[in-house]
């Protein structure tokens, strides 16, 4: 198949543990752009944190594409124009800072344009979150006022046992109206209803002529599976989690090891 299309998760996948892009890969990227092949980095990052690994790609040179809140906007690097954008149902806030109140330990997440807007106090994964991101949290006085309008998403972090039952109450309270999964076992994502990375792609491959045939997507995590499962080659990282590297088409080396460099070795060279 010639592959014109390569979507990347970010943490555990195109970064290794030092959250970074090894000189390799970087070097085999830029490559494939140059060949006209498109990349997209595709994220459950905040947009902020993902611009400075697409700078770090030309994805402004080559027409690449930015993908962040796990499929909630999608940018054009060469125009920096959303070409996808889908917001959380207003009145979300007080009843899912209600429930997660009722869960000591556990803190919600907003995203303001440069800084992230903690609920309660953050706990560990939420300053993991903040590190990734390199956006500084600053503590809410009052979350629900506080909150920008139509966020993309809100993040639930804490202990994974803790986010286990949060996520059961939480999902049993907005049922359908909200999308609500794990990205890692300490990440709870609430997202807009039906929004994935799967579904964000496959609205961007119709706008630029492509299949979901002509697209390699690789990933690591639970929020990586509708891609994975959706692409014509669906990759997972060594290091991913035992149920997306089932559901994968095929197992590339862990990002530690320049997993994306050995795919694009593999099938796009």
């Amino acid at each position: 198949m010639d592959y014109q299309i390569l979507a990347l998760d970010l943490d555990g996948t195109l970064t290794n543990s030092k959250k970074e892009i090894s000189a390799p890969t970087l070097e085999a990227l830029i490559e494939i752009q140059q060949k006209g092949k498109k990349v997209v980095l595709a994220s459950g990052r905040p947009t902020q944190g993902v611009l400075p690994l697409a700078r770090q790609l030309h994805l402004e040179e080559y027409g690449g594409y930015v993908l962040s809140f796990n499929g909630g906007r999608i940018i054009d690097c060469r125009t920096g124009q959303a070409v996808y954008n889908r917001s959380l149902p207003s009145g979300v806030a007080e009843p899912l800072t209600r429930i997660i109140g009722n869960y000591p330990g556990l803190d919600i997440l907003a995203y303001l344009e440069r800084n992230l807007l903690s609920a309660f106090y953050p706990n560990q994964y939420s300053q993991l979150e903040s590190f990734i991101n390199h956006m500084p949290i600053i503590q809410a006085d009052d979350f629900t006022a506080q909150i920008p309008d139509q966020p993309n998403k809100f993040l639930v972090t804490g202990e994974p046992d803790l986010i286990q039952a949060a996520k059961k109450e939480v999902t049993e309270y907005f049922r359908s109206y909200l999308s609500i999964y794990c990205s890692d076992p300490f990440f709870l994502e609430i997202m807009p209803p039906r929004i994935d990375k799967a579904h964000s792609l496959l609205r961007l491959l119709t706008s630029i002529g492509l299949t979901a045939d002509q697209m390699i997507c690789c990933g690591d995590g639970y929020n990586d599976l509708t891609m994975i499962e959706t692409a014509g080659l669906g990759v997972a990282m060594a290091n991913a989690q035992p149920l997306v590297k089932e559901r994968a088409d095929y197992v590339t080396r862990s990002n530690d090891e320049d997993g994306v460099l050995h795919v694009i070795q593999q099938f796009m060279q």
